[in-house]
């Protein structure tokens, strides 16, 4: 006999259990140094495990758990209201033309990534929302992004959109950690002059986040008698709360006039919102810091949530026609990207090293742009330009423009 469920859990115990499997992951990849070295987060490596195990019992008929996944939109949303928060225009203005710069041609390659999606997919017999869902959802946008628009590309017809988007994101994590350091050194080796390249000692990821940090205006001053850390967290979590709210009037609204777009749009929009009236006014005192935290928090639970409940067997019939699109989108940001970027950026060292960067993050995330800018810059030397511009668009603005992108996309073919 077939039994689809052994043991139902419910919220708190699901979310504990995503705690227990989270530092599980946390320790694989501790022992497992390539996992690592490729920036396969530990969300990922936890949740794809527990996934495993649930596909097994599904093939033997006997699903372990039944997991209840009430936090999973939650935590979701509260992780792109987050990256909301971190939309500052009087940031993208002290970043200077470069940023501007920098952002547009990211944003012009996460259109070409769903154009060239559409296009491979109606040649290999797929719907062209399957190429957008290996495009800029999963590629420029990352797990998180594939995830939280995954109902609605399985709505438009693309079977097993969840277990396509995990996929799609792996696939392009480990492409950008393997091949943007060896594009950067190409660059620096033939196309940089000798000698502009700096030879004082590495910059680090570290110092790149402190610069980006820096230039994030706001904080938390606690009245008298208040524990500063306590009250900063409050206060982030109150602005994070209320960005929700309003935001979930805001895509109530959008919804209502016909826009098919994931719930945290609208939180997001709230969070922009508040973020450039608060660097106007100085009223709300954010900490973009403390936001930051509770946004990786949420975004770590969400990922192990979703994945926990992934349906792996879904792949088995799309794995030749996504493999085939993959390897188009890889080449496409590997081969025509680096020379357009080091072109716009200046054709110097700090280009090149920019344009290691953006392969990181077009196909995997801004872990995978830093690292492989690191790698550069531990064998040739600083490049200061480089590390304050590439993480202010990867970690920051791309997300606002993606999700815009990705939403237009869906509306037009769903």
């Amino acid at each position: 006999m077939y039994h689809r469920r052994v043991f139902a859990i419910n919220a708190i115990h699901t979310l504990a259990f995503a705690g227990v499997v989270l530092f599980a992951g946390y320790a694989i990849r501790q022992r497992l140094g390539w996992l690592a070295r490729l920036n396969i987060p530990a969300p990922v490596i936890g949740g794809l495990i527990v996934s495993l195990v649930m596909t097994i019992g599904h093939v033997r008929g006997r699903v372990p758990f039944a997991f209840d996944t009430t936090w999973r939109d939650p935590l979701m949303i509260a992780f792109f209201t987050s990256v909301g928060f971190g939309a500052s225009l009087g940031l993208l203005r002290r970043g200077g033309p470069l940023v501007v710069l920098f952002l547009a041609a990211s944003s012009v390659f996460t259109v070409l990534q769903n154009v060239l999606g559409v296009i491979v997919a109606r040649l290999l017999g797929q719907p062209p929302l399957f190429g957008v869902l290996a495009g800029s959802v999963t590629l420029a946008g990352g797990p998180a992004t594939g995830l939280a628009f995954a109902p609605f590309f399985e709505q438009a017809g693309v079977t097993g959109a969840e277990t396509i988007a995990v996929a799609a994101a792996m696939a392009g994590i480990v492409s950008g950690g393997l091949i943007g350091g060896p594009v950067g050194t190409w660059l620096i080796e033939r196309r940089v002059h000798r000698g502009t390249a700096a030879t004082t000692t590495h910059a680090s990821a570290t110092v790149a986040q402190h610069v980006v940090e820096s230039e994030l205006p706001g904080t938390a001053t606690p009245p008298r008698g208040e524990d500063r850390e306590a009250y900063a967290l409050m206060k982030a979590t109150a602005l994070l709360l209320l960005a929700m709210w309003v935001g979930a009037g805001i895509s109530d609204w959008l919804t209502a006039q016909g826009v098919v777009l994931p719930r945290y749009i609208g939180a997001m929009l709230a969070a922009i919102v508040l973020r450039n009236i608060d660097e106007l006014t100085g009223w709300l005192g954010i900490s973009q810091a403390v936001i930051d935290d509770l946004g990786t928090v949420a975004l770590a639970f969400f990922i192990v949530i979703a994945l926990m409940t992934l349906k792996l067997w879904q792949l088995a019939g799309l794995a030749l026609p996504l493999a085939a699109l993959l390897v188009v989108q890889i080449v496409f940001v590997a081969v025509i990207a680096p020379p357009v970027i080091f072109r716009l950026m200046g054709r110097d060292y700090d280009a090149a090293v920019m344009a290691s960067g953006f392969i990181g993050f077009m196909l995997g995330t801004t872990a995978n742009a830093m690292a492989n800018m690191e790698a550069l810059t531990e064998r040739y030397g600083v490049a200061p330009r480089a590390f304050l511009v590439v993480p202010m668009v990867g970690a920051f603005f791309i997300d606002v423009v993606n999700n815009v992108v990705i939403t237009a996309f869906l509306n037009v073919y769903r």
